[in-house]
C-alpha cells in the first residue's frame, strides 16, 4: 500500500471513529454555564435534550466552559436547574425553553429563581456571544 493510500485509509478510519456528525460554519452553541455572576438568584442549568434528543457530546473544558453544538434555528431545549439549596426535591426542577438560535452565536441558558429558597424558576438567556472564526470565510459571527 502506498503512502497516499495509507493516509486516506487513516483519515477515513478517523472519521468513522469520531462519529458521523460534522460541524462546519455556520453552527451555534448552547451552554448551561453561568456567564454573569452578579445575580444571586440565577443558577446554571443542565441541558438534558435538544428537540427531544440527546444534545450530543459536551465540548469545552471544565464545568464552567462546557457547551453543545447545535444547528441554527428554532429548538426546544429541555433544561434542569442546578440544585441551589440543601433539601432540594428532585424532579421539580425541569423545564423546556423554545429558542431561535442564530448562527455563530453561543447562548448561555440559566435558571432564574424569584427566590432561591423556592423551587419555582424560569429559563433565561443570560448572555449571547459571537463564536470566533465561525462565520463565512473564517470571520467572526
Amino acid at each position: 500500500m502506498n503512502r497516499i493510500a495509507m493516509l486516506a485509509t487513516g483519515a477515513a478510519a478517523l472519521a468513522v471513529l469520531t462519529g458521523c456528525q460534522t460541524w462546519s460554519p455556520p453552527y451555534s452553541e448552547i451552554s448551561g454555564s453561568r456567564y454573569t455572576r452578579a445575580n444571586l438568584d440565577r443558577f446554571p442549568t443542565f441541558i438534558n435534550a435538544v428537540d427531544g434528543r440527546n444534545p450530543g457530546p459536551r465540548l469545552g473544558y471544565g464545568r464552567d466552559a462546557s457547551y453543545y453544538r447545535v444547528d441554527p434555528g428554532a429548538h426546544v431545549i429541555a433544561l434542569q436547574a442546578v440544585n441551589p439549596t440543601p433539601n432540594w426535591v428532585s424532579g421539580i426542577n425541569r423545564q423546556e425553553a423554545t429558542l431561535t438560535i442564530e448562527p455563530c452565536k453561543r447562548y448561555y441558558i440559566n435558571a432564574q429563581f424569584d427566590n432561591r429558597l423556592l423551587a419555582d424558576w424560569k429559563p433565561v438567556v443570560d448572555y449571547v456571544e459571537p463564536i470566533a472564526g465561525c462565520g463565512a470565510g473564517g470571520a467572526t459571527g
